[in-house]
């Protein structure tokens, strides 16, 4: 059975604390912690949340047309099987050690330190402002995904990106299995210290971008004012369909570029042998670096 609450104000500590099988409707959640914690079988709909930790411990929790503000920052933790459509959300540190987490059509006004330690997300239609979403989260798919914020996905694993912008610096660091598909990405220092790394039918700009990966693969991407790009990246193979300002120090692999502005190959850092650099603009010509 089913119980509807609609139209009301909640306050104080843990109002509705581990309500079962409720339907919330343009109901608010004024000041006082933890108003659904440990709730379950939840559906919230054109409702407000004004306070702290909202949805701790919570399972089966699908949200519409939803506001999460300032205060209710922290809000939703350890919480497992939840969907939230055409929603807002102010509040930082949203998501954290949860899992099976559907996000369509929302927006983060502040979401720095969001989506830490979680697992299996789908991200659609999502606009993020913050610094450090994402992070150490796993089993990551993203269509029409915009991030403004520095240190997006660091640590992240097994992320698949789709039609998505990055404004940020130090973007996807420390990551495993990461493949972004038509997407953009601005900002310095893009990727270090990655495993598996896939671009394809990308944009690029970036300050010293792609450096310290093992085993990168870029196909049919574009590398706008990108230096000192590769350095220390091995197993390389880059499908490059512009200039690229410099590269600096590869340490294996295969690099096919229109022109390389600055070919640094110091072999005192790494053996130029083991880096096949093709350039293709004008004359088609094949480099063996030394």
């Amino acid at each position: 059975m089913t119980t509807v609450y609609q139209d009301q104000l909640f306050e104080g500590e843990r109002s509705l604390f581990g309500e079962k099988n409720a339907q919330i409707i343009n109901t608010t959640f004024g000041q006082g912690e933890s108003p659904l914690k440990e709730s379950r079988q939840i559906d919230l709909e054109k409702s407000i949340f004004k306070w702290k930790y909202p949805l701790w411990y919570s399972q089966h929790v699908r949200v519409k047309q939803t506001i999460f503000e300032t205060m209710a920052r922290s809000g939703i933790w350890y919480t497992h099987d939840i969907a939230i459509t055409d929603s807002t959300i102010q509040a930082p540190k949203q998501f954290r050690r949860s899992s099976e987490i559907d996000l369509k059509h929302v927006y983060f006004a502040d979401a720095e330190e969001t989506l830490w330690n979680c697992q299996q997300i789908k991200l659609n239609d999502v606009q993020v402002h913050g610094d450090y979403f994402g992070m150490n989260s796993q089993d990551i798919v993203a269509d029409h995904l915009t991030v403004v914020g520095n240190y997006v996905f660091d640590g992240a694993k097994n992320v698949e990106v789709h039609n998505s912008t990055f404004v940020a610096k130090d973007a996807f660091w420390n990551c495993e299995n990461v493949t972004i598909y038509d997407s953009t990405i601005n900002g310095e220092y893009l990727g270090w210290n990655t495993k598996n790394l896939t671009l394809i039918n990308c944009t690029i700009e970036s300050d010293q971008g792609l450096c310290y990966i093992d085993h990168l693969v870029m196909k049919n991407c574009r590398l706008l004012q990108t230096d000192l790009a590769f350095e220390y990246c091995s197993e390389i193979d880059a499908d490059i369909h512009s200039e690229i300002t410099s590269v600096k120090n590869p340490i294996s692999g295969v690099i096919r570029a229109e022109k390389i502005g600055h070919l640094i190959m110091d072999p005192q850092k790494i053996d130029p042998s083991q880096t096949k650099i093709i350039l293709t603009a004008d004359q088609k010509s094949e480099v063996q670096a030394s």
